[in-house]
């Protein structure tokens, strides 16, 4: 993202970077998280959901983002397997200003397997500095 809430376009599209998921990782989580699903099934939505919140995490480290004040919309199109590579992206659906110091984004944010299907997507609402 740019530097600011007023740099930020409807429309605009930012990477959030990219995460595979390791057989040993998908065990533990499903072991210590999910002990009744099977991992033939690929990464139970938890784990997809904990993926796509490292790779937002991190990206947003580097953005004049200040609080996220909502996450809604989640869904959860399919249950990658072992080995796949995810994708994050977001992409800016509106913005309000709100006073001379912040304004509000709300975004859309997809993660996306290898063939560039839908895993995971949300709407997000936060506060970024203007």
């Amino acid at each position: 993202m740019p530097g600011g809430f007023d740099e930020i376009e409807i429309g605009q599209v930012a990477h959030l970077g990219m995460t595979t998921i390791l057989e040993p990782d998908l065990e533990t989580f499903v072991a210590a998280f999910a002990p009744d699903w099977d991992v033939s099934r690929g990464a139970p939505d938890a784990m997809v959901f904990s993926l796509w919140s490292r790779l937002e995490a991190e990206a947003v480290d580097a953005w004049p983002q200040s609080k996220r004040v909502g996450v809604d919309a989640l869904r959860w199109a399919r249950n990658p397997p072992a080995g796949e590579t995810l994708r994050g992206r977001v992409t800016v659906m509106g913005k309000d200003p709100v006073g001379e110091g912040k304004g509000i984004v709300i975004a859309q944010h997809d993660l996306l397997d290898g063939a560039g299907r839908l895993v995971f997507s949300c709407l997000t609402r936060s506060v970024f500095a203007r």
